[in-house]
């Protein structure tokens, strides 16, 4: 498939790439109580069941808020930027074929990769910060001001990341084989993410710590630690800032040349 990006000028590529910006972020708008729904409704019980039912067991201390929390925002900007990017290009690519509509405007194809991952970005970021003062209140924990830029560009990466993997799996998986892929992937991550316990204190399980230091959602959850509850043993946060943006670059690539392969078929 071809398109007429390769005659049409910057200026005209930008304003079509804001446009179908818009256009998704439009239909978000329209949809925004199911949105509300996958944003909290996992998160909160996570965060209910671990954070306040077990504390007040006495299974776990009162301190595992702070180690719980940043985790559980963590995962939620990365699943919502994975999941809003992948699972819509397994559709379109499958059953709608709404993709054609962009790979026919005057865009280059790799601007409308880059598209779908900034908007599966942007899904995830917000669903990491609506949940943050649910998060709050239901735990009954508070962070200094000075925490919410540093924590606004780790939700941010995170989600970046998640989206830039959905990339990979949305155009690598087709529709039948998509229960496979929640089988086989995004379990595997939501277990090894460290968003209910910090990476570093796996040094008496160090297999398991391998496993975990090769997920980039446990990079998103130090980070978060690191700038949010800096008292709670964390990877230190340079080390995350470069993983999660190899991350972001090398899933980002692999993505837009998997989504190149299938819009040119």
């Amino acid at each position: 498939m071809t398109t007429s990006a390769t005659a049409a000028p910057a200026s005209r590529q930008l304003h079509t790439f804001g446009a179908i910006m818009w256009r998704d972020v439009f239909v978000a708008l329209r949809q925004f109580p199911t949105f509300i729904g996958q944003a909290i409704i996992q998160p909160f019980f996570t965060l209910f069941v671990f954070g306040v039912l077990l504390s007040d067991a006495g299974y776990v201390d009162g301190d595992y808020s702070a180690v719980l929390l940043p985790g559980v925002l963590a995962l939620n900007g990365f699943l919502g930027g994975m999941q809003n990017t992948a699972l819509p290009l397994v559709v379109d690519f499958s059953y709608t074929r709404e993709i054609e509509d962009r790979l026919l405007s005057p865009i280059s194809l790799s601007l409308v990769a880059v598209e779908k991952i900034l908007f599966g970005a942007l899904y995830g970021f917000v669903a990491s910060l609506m949940m943050t003062p649910v998060g709050m209140i239901l735990l009954d924990l508070s962070w200094p001001i000075s925490k919410t830029i540093p924590a606004l560009g780790i939700a941010g990466l995170g989600a970046l990341a998640g989206a830039s993997i959905g990339l990979c799996l949305g155009t690598s998986v087709s529709s039948d084989k998509v229960d496979v892929m929640f089988t086989l992937v995004l379990m595997p991550l939501l277990f090894t993410g460290s968003t209910q316990f910090p990476l570093v204190a796996l040094d008496e399980v160090r297999w398991f710590q391998v496993i975990c230091g090769a997920n980039p959602l446990s990079y998103a959850s130090e980070g978060m630690r690191a700038v949010t509850s800096p008292n709670v043993e964390h990877v230190p946060l340079p080390i995350t800032l470069i993983v999660l943006v190899g991350s972001i670059t090398l899933f980002a690539s692999i993505g837009i040349r998997g989504f190149l392969k299938r819009a040119q078929t």
